[in-house]
């Protein structure tokens, strides 16, 4: 079938540039893609000159690791604490993920079906309903591929890396697969918000979206999948900006307070902007997603005309 892809990409930005709104779903929706985050800004609490000896000396590091593994092995209850800390943070996360990614969905179908304008409060409130049929397929998705992923890896750990040379056609398999099955979430996720479709009902919807229209799938999910890794890429240059200058004192194994201190200091102040970039190559990319759907499923001769989704 002839499929317009500059029209769903042009479409797209205008949707999310006339609806701001969707920038902050976006920004909520980041939060299931693992994007990051992470350690920044901390102090490692060496301070030494060149003529010191290395905090990671042989003995010293050995010593060190000694304390930390029967510190944790006589407080075992600090690990389940905060175990139970990650799981109620990933959840937390989950649920702020998932709704992002719903109201991107229900915003955009809203945009393209007629709505003028979008409220935070009706997006949010109506994205609730789908919940737990978007993310309890997301989980199962992932159960399945940590059923098969977590096996392989412990084969590779126990035979010193020798597995990992066996299995290597296999995960060689899987990464392809598995951006199919991400395609294929995507056309379920909007088959669920917009046509109202219990879970199962939606990936069965999903899977035949994408058999019936495998070569525009394949070209949008290109598009979008290193199209949104080649931005992502240019967001993050700044902050290798901030690290390139520290590198060489680093290698020589010098520790420099004020270097570190301004470097995390931009970092800081970078922060904001990116997460608010990224918000929105998010909102682009759910949006393109969504309006991809839409066009897929639309009766020929009155596309996109779909029935009304009942939240």
């Amino acid at each position: 079938m002839n499929f317009d892809f500059g029209n769903v990409l042009t479409r797209a930005w205008q949707i999310i540039w006339k609806n701001k709104i969707l920038w902050i779903f976006g920004i909520l929706a980041s939060c299931t893609r693992g994007g990051g985050g992470g350690g920044c800004g901390g102090n490692t609490g060496y301070q030494f000159s060149s003529g010191d000896q290395p905090p990671f000396a042989d003995d010293q590091f050995t010593r060190q690791m000694e304390q930390i593994v029967q510190w944790f092995t006589e407080n075992w209850w600090v690990l389940v604490a905060i175990a139970i800390v990650l799981i109620l943070l990933a959840l937390v996360f989950a649920l702020i993920g998932y709704i992002g990614k719903i109201g991107l969905i229900r915003g955009t179908y809203m945009a393209e079906t007629g709505a003028t304008s979008l409220n935070f409060g009706e997006l949010f409130s109506g994205s609730l309903p789908y919940f737990w049929r978007v993310f309890g397929l997301s989980f199962l998705i992932g159960l399945a591929f940590a059923v098969i992923i977590i096996p392989l890896v412990l084969l590779g750990v126990v035979t010193a890396g020798i597995g990992f040379l066996c299995i290597a056609p296999l995960i060689c398999i899987l990464i392809p697969l598995a951006w199919v099955i991400m395609v294929i979430v995507e056309q379920a996720n909007a088959a669920i918000v917009i046509e109202d479709l219990r879970m199962f009902d939606g990936f069965k919807r999903g899977w035949e979206v994408v058999r019936a229209n495998l070569g525009p799938v394949i070209i949008m999910a290109l598009i979008l999948i290193f199209g949104g890794g080649i931005v992502s890429i240019i967001f993050a240059i700044p902050i290798f900006l901030m690290i390139i200058p520290l590198m060489p004192s680093l290698i020589a194994g010098e520790f420099q307070r004020s270097g570190l201190l301004i470097a995390g200091l931009c970092f800081v102040a970078y922060l904001p902007i990116l997460i608010l970039l990224n918000g929105i190559l998010s909102a682009y990319i759910q949006s393109a997603w969504t309006l991809t759907y839409m066009r897929l499923t639309a009766p020929r001769e009155n596309a996109p005309v779909l029935v009304e989704a009942n939240a």
